[in-house]
């Protein structure tokens, strides 16, 4: 064993070092792996960002009530009296203000994107004075929070950047109403940065919604307070409701965007990994092609035919791997926190995000490479082995 290791390791050290005379073949391989990798990071970036703000951060303690028919706080309505015996229900944290709970209304407005000028819809949310602490990690930025009962509103950072007329004390028209911007505020990367916030009080009487809701959203005592919470709304005889986990709420409504975004980038990744796949092998069989008089003699002097098969495949690997290390660099680089907004399709509302390129992402990348440089060399291996020792050493 520790003969054929030495074996290998001599034949790889040889085949490397001769990288330099069919340099162009090998920087085309390497190249081609590098563009692939740089286009798979670059597409899953966009998945990974987007779900990323549309989690939550924190413990897993917050709840989201719909209306049972209801696929998403659009299609969902409930009472002031449903909100009532929401808020009222086992489970829910409470403070000397109340119980930690806050119906809200969800509807879109339209604001020009400051990149193109096109009106996109974007998401203006009322609230009740609870919302913040039932979210979490909620922060000013800019200016202050919104006073109840007037015609003011806070935007979330994503939004602000991303849209006109979201700047500190401007006024925007919506509907009949002025409204005010009084604060900018972050939400720890999540979905509420992409919003608008204002009073539910006013927003209801703005948007002819009288005094109905869409929502509520409960934080609760613990993680684990969550089934006692959800049982005892579905077995409340006057409540037609569905409880989620805020995280897998938001996890299904990220799930058509991402779903779609990954198997397109899969796809072309695949299509381009085909090509880079040729050019492994063509590297790799000119490599063989030009060293057949050295392998027929390392075959003559008593080297293995595993030896051959398992150097070439390191060389391969390896180019493979640079190649990938130099397109996941460059993917990185420019993709990473890259900031955008697209759209929703389950809510058709903008959501602000940023490109995420992950640790994990970079390694399935770097395993992406590493199959093509291994599936580029095994052919040119095998066929470096079965090389006849006689035939090759008499074009000596």
């Amino acid at each position: 064993m520790i003969n054929w290791l030495s074996q290998v390791t001599s034949v790889t050290l040889f085949n490397l070092r001769t990288i330099p005379n069919r340099k162009g073949a090998a920087i085309a391989a390497a190249v081609g792996i590098a563009g692939v990798v740089a286009v798979f990071v670059g597409f899953l970036s966009i998945a990974e960002g987007f779900r990323a703000a549309m989690k939550t951060t924190g413990p897993d303690d917050v709840a989201i009530v719909l209306r049972s028919s209801a696929d998403n706080e659009m299609t969902s309505g409930l009472s002031r009296e449903e909100v009532r015996l929401i808020a009222d229900a086992p489970g829910v944290a409470r403070t000397a203000e109340g119980p930690q709970a806050s119906a809200e209304l969800f509807v879109m407005i339209n604001l020009p994107k400051r990149t193109t000028g096109t009106d996109a819809n974007v998401p203006m949310r009322g609230v009740e004075r609870a919302a913040a602490a039932v979210r979490g990690g909620i922060e000013f930025i800019e200016g202050r929070n919104f006073e109840p009962g007037r015609n003011e509103i806070i935007a979330g950072a994503g939004a602000a950047r991303s849209f006109t007329g979201l700047e500190l004390n401007n006024t925007i028209r919506v509907g009949q109403n002025d409204w005010r911007v009084v604060g900018i505020f972050t939400g720890g990367g999540g979905v509420a940065e992409s919003e608008i916030w204002t009073d539910a009080a006013v927003l209801q009487p703005a948007y002819q919604r009288g005094d109905s809701f869409q929502s509520v959203y409960a934080k609760l005592v613990s993680p684990e307070a969550f089934q006692q919470f959800k049982d005892a709304l579905t077995t409340d005889p006057r409540l037609k409701v569905k409880v989620e986990q805020l995280s897998d709420y938001l996890d299904e409504q990220s799930s058509l965007l991402t779903g779609f975004i990954k198997t397109i980038g899969v796809f072309i990744a695949a299509m381009m990994a085909l090509g880079a796949l040729f050019g492994a092998l063509n590297t790799m069989y000119s490599a063989v092609a030009a060293r057949t008089r050295e392998i027929a003699t390392l075959r003559a002097l008593g080297f293995g035919a595993s030896t051959l098969i398992v150097s070439v495949l390191i060389e391969s690997l390896l180019l493979a791997l640079v190649g990938g290390a130099v397109g996941a660099a460059a993917a990185s680089f420019a993709f990473d926190g890259f900031k955008t907004a697209t759209m929703n399709w389950q809510t058709f509302s903008q959501v602000v995000f940023a490109f995420a390129v992950t640790p994990q992402l970079l390694l399935q990348a770097v395993l992406w490479a590493a199959g093509i440089g291994l599936l580029g060399g095994l052919f040119p291996a095998i066929r470096a082995a079965r090389l006849p020792i006689a035939r090759a050493l008499r074009e000596m």
